[in-house]
């Protein structure tokens, strides 16, 4: 095999594999929303968009995980199997949003004093 064009094919793969979720960064999101909230509200919209920010960062690491296999296997054993590769557009998109969902609830949560404790990611 010439390992020019694999040195080459590589980088190509790998730019169209599902990006890891820690590694995706947040989507700016207004906290205006949020300031109409009190804190028991506030509160609770933290646990449904936290809860949502885990499922979708779960299928997320999941899609990265099977693309990063799939890459592997194309260039060692079995080159068709590039086709499995599914990138990660809409999920990860969705996934930049709840995080900045979060952001703009923890910001209203400090403003508010609402002392709503937040685990980093």
């Amino acid at each position: 095999m010439n390992y020019r064009v694999l040195a080459a094919a590589v980088p190509l793969l790998l730019a169209g594999c599902a990006t890891n979720p820690a590694n995706i960064a947040a989507t700016y999101v207004s906290p205006a929303p949020y300031q109409v909230m009190d804190c028991d509200q506030l509160r609770a919209e933290a646990q449904r968009v936290s809860a949502a920010a885990g499922a979708a960062s779960g299928r997320q690491e999941k899609q990265a995980g099977g693309d990063a296999v799939a890459v592997g296997v194309s260039l060692v054993l079995f080159w068709p199997a590039i086709f499995f590769v599914g990138g990660d557009k809409t999920n990860a998109a969705q996934v930049a949003q709840l995080k900045g969902e979060m952001q703009a609830i923890e910001q209203v949560n400090i403003a508010k004093s609402c002392g709503i404790q937040f685990q980093a990611n």
